[in-house]
C-alpha cells in the first residue's frame, strides 16, 4: 500500500485543481505544438501559437509546483487548498482568454487597449493576474509557519515560493506607459496599447529562439521569467544537495546543505535584481555593458565565496541537536 503521507509516492495527495490546471496546460501544450507546425499565421512577428506554448510550459510547470508544496502544510491546510483553488481558477482563466484573444480573435492579449472588448479582456486578465499573485503571497505565509525535518528543504521552499513571488511582482513594471504612447497621452488622446514587454525598443523586434526575448533593447519578461520559476529552482537544489550527501560527507549535515540553499536563494535574488535593472536600462540580455558585466562579476564571486565559506565550517552537533534527530 502506497504511503499517503508521502506526496512523492502518489498523487492523490496533490492539490486536485492545480493538478487539473496542469494537465490543462499539458493538453495546451500539444494543441500549440501542433498549431506551430500547420498555422502560419503571425502576430507583432511571431507565430500566433507561440506565445500559448510558452504559458503552457511555464503555467503547467508552476501549477505542478505548488500542487506538490501544498502537500507539506501541516497548519492552515484548509486556508492552503482555498489559496490553491483560487491561483488555479484565476490563471486557468486567464490562459483561457490568452488563447481566445490571440488564436480566435486575431488580436493581441497583453497592452491592447485598441476597442472595448480588448479593454474588457485586458481588464479580466490583469484581475486574475493580481489574484494569483495574492494567492501565491498568501502560500508563502503558511510556509513560514511550517517546520519540515530537513531544514535545507523547508529554506528552499521559502526563499523558491519568495522569489516566485517577486518575480509576479516585475511584471508590474509592464504596465507604464512608453515614451511614445505618454506623448499620446500628453497630446489628449488614448494610445491603442498601453505598456509593453521590451524597454528601449517596440515589442515584436528581433528576439531569442523560440522565447522571443529582444537581443536589441531591454526586455523585463527576462526577469519575470527568471523569478517565478525559482519556485522550482531552489526545490530542486535542496534535493540535489541531499542525494549528494550520499557521496560527500560534508553535504551529510543539513545545517550545511541550508547554508548552501540560502546562498543559491540570495544569489539568485541577486541575479533577478541585475536582469531586472538591467532591461529597466533598455539593455539586450545578449549585449551586456561593462556595468552589468561587473556586477555579474561581483556577484559570482560572492555567490562562490558564500558557498566555500558554507561548507568550510562545520556545524557541531551538540546534545540538543542529536535529542532533535533522534525524534
Amino acid at each position: 500500500m502506497a504511503d499517503k503521507g508521502n506526496p512523492l509516492v502518489t498523487l492523490r495527495a496533490w492539490h486536485r485543481p492545480l493538478v487539473v490546471l496542469a494537465g490543462a496546460m499539458g493538453v495546451l501544450c500539444a494543441v500549440s505544438l501542433l498549431g506551430l507546425l500547420f498555422d502560419d499565421r503571425t502576430l507583432v512577428n511571431a507565430p500566433i501559437w507561440l506565445k500559448p506554448f510558452k504559458f503552457a510550459v511555464s503555467v503547467g510547470l508552476y501549477a505542478l509546483t505548488l500542487a506538490w508544496l501544498l502537500t507539506l502544510l501541516r497548519r492552515g491546510r484548509r486556508a492552503g487548498w482555498w489559496f490553491g483553488t483560487v491561483f488555479a481558477v484565476a490563471i486557468g482563466t486567464d490562459v483561457g482568454l490568452l488563447v481566445w484573444q490571440l488564436t480566435v480573435r486575431g488580436h493581441t492579449l497583453h497592452f491592447n487597449k485598441a476597442t472595448p472588448a480588448d479593454v474588457a479582456i485586458n481588464n479580466v486578465v490583469g484581475g486574475g493576474a493580481y489574484l494569483a499573485w495574492l494567492m501565491t503571497a498568501a502560500v508563502v505565509v503558511l510556509l513560514l509557519f511550517q517546520r519540515l525535518p530537513d531544514r535545507a528543504l523547508n529554506s528552499a521552499l521559502r526563499w523558491g515560493t519568495s522569489l516566485a513571488l517577486a518575480g509576479m511582482a516585475t511584471a508590474m513594471l509592464m504596465f507604464s506607459p512608453t515614451p511614445a504612447q505618454q506623448a499620446v497621452l500628453d497630446a489628449g488622446s488614448k494610445p491603442s496599447t498601453f505598456g509593453a514587454h521590451s524597454v528601449g525598443v517596440e515589442d515584436g523586434g528581433p528576439g531569442l529562439p523560440v522565447l522571443g526575448w529582444s537581443t536589441v533593447g531591454g526586455d523585463l519578461r527576462i526577469p519575470h521569467f527568471v523569478g517565478i520559476h525559482g519556485l522550482q529552482v531552489l526545490p530542486l537544489v535542496a534535493f540535489g544537495l541531499l542525494l549528494l550527501a550520499r557521496r560527500h560527507r560534508v553535504l551529510e549535515s543539513d545545517l550545511v546543505r541550508r547554508r548552501l540553499v540560502r546562498t543559491t536563494g540570495a544569489g539568485y535574488a541577486g541575479l533577478l535584481a541585475l536582469l531586472t535593472w538591467q532591461a529597466q536600462r533598455g539593455q539586450s540580455v545578449v549585449h551586456p555593458d561593462f556595468w552589468t558585466l561587473t556586477a555579474a562579476t561581483g556577484l559570482l564571486a560572492a555567490v562562490a565565496v558564500a558557498a566555500t565559506l558554507s561548507l568550510r565550517t562545520r556545524p557541531r552537533v551538540g546534545s540538543a541537536e542529536i535529542l532533535r534527530s533522534a525524534r
